[in-house]
């Protein structure tokens, strides 16, 4: 690799190496045109050194402070209580943050006037949902509503804080449950590993107090199942996706891929979709 071509490519920086850090990292490291991968940020370092070791190129071991510094964009992939820690020294240096635990997002929002201060940037990857496009363009006009029903396996909604603050019991469901109908704001709160594709569409759309959502634990399917309705000025459309969980049984495999396909449009000669 040429010296010119090395400073022409946007560093890359990843916070956590779970189910969604560690196939981002992959694919950086296999080659994603114009990008490198330039520094992660783990809690155990020597928990994945075997995995940083059999990367091509080794990135630097950082504290989650010190990503902006090594990197021009800063992922976000670990639990949402650091989204803060992650986000904001990035942004504050003018760097891009894409989030992926965008319902931590609704409790920092200030983050957004931080980057803006800062010539920075949050960029929200589409994850386990379809037609944000869509959304994003109906918005440009006016939505008149947007409704979304998420149905989840048991064991993708063990935890949440909204069944164990209201002592639902789940092991033992034989038909679907209905947990949860109000906002995406509210369901953000109530289940933060679970409904950030709400708070995307939300985003996208009529904003989290606006969207409707309702949160099903059902013993019946083995996807993590989202059906959206909308209605616009513009256009009605309705879209379901049906995820297949990855190792860690609250995300999607399709999540990781997601993230994969928003660093590609980074530095892409040729680009498709809003």
């Amino acid at each position: 690799m040429t010296d010119q071509k090395a400073s022409s490519e946007l560093r890359v920086a990843i916070a956590g190496l779970g189910s969604i850090g560690t196939k981002v990292a992959a694919a950086l490291d296999q080659g994603i045109e114009g990008l490198s991968l330039s520094a992660v940020a783990v809690r155990d370092p020597a928990k994945h050194q075997a995995f940083i070791n059999g990367l091509r190129r080794s990135p630097k071991i950082l504290p989650l402070d010190q990503l902006g510094d090594a990197a021009d964009i800063v992922v976000e992939c670990a639990p949402s209580s650091q989204l803060r820690a992650i986000v904001e020294p990035a942004v504050k240096r003018g760097r891009a943050a894409v989030v992926v635990s965008i319902g931590g997002l609704l409790d920092n929002f200030d983050l957004v006037d931080l980057a803006r201060a800062n010539g920075g940037r949050i960029i929200v990857p589409t994850g386990a949902l379809i037609g944000l496009d869509a959304v994003n363009a109906a918005a440009i006009g006016t939505i008149h509503s947007v409704k979304m029903v998420t149905r989840k396996p048991i064991d993708g909604l063990k935890g949440a804080p909204f069944i164990v603050q209201n002592n639902i019991d789940i092991d033992n469901l034989r038909e679907p449950l209905k947990l949860f109908e109000g906002s995406a704001r509210e369901a953000a709160k109530g289940f933060p590993a679970n409904v950030n594709v709400a708070v995307a569409l939300s985003l996208a759309g009529i904003g989290p107090d606006r969207t409707q959502m309702q949160v099903w634990a059902d013993p019946t399917v083995t996807r993590n199942v989202h059906r959206v309705e909308v209605e616009a000025d513009s256009a009605r459309f309705s879209m379901s996706i049906e995820n297949i969980p990855s190792e860690n049984p609250k995300t999607g495999l399709i999540t990781a891929l997601s993230v994969i396909a928003l660093l590609r449009k980074q530095r892409a000669t040729l680009c498709v979709g809003t």
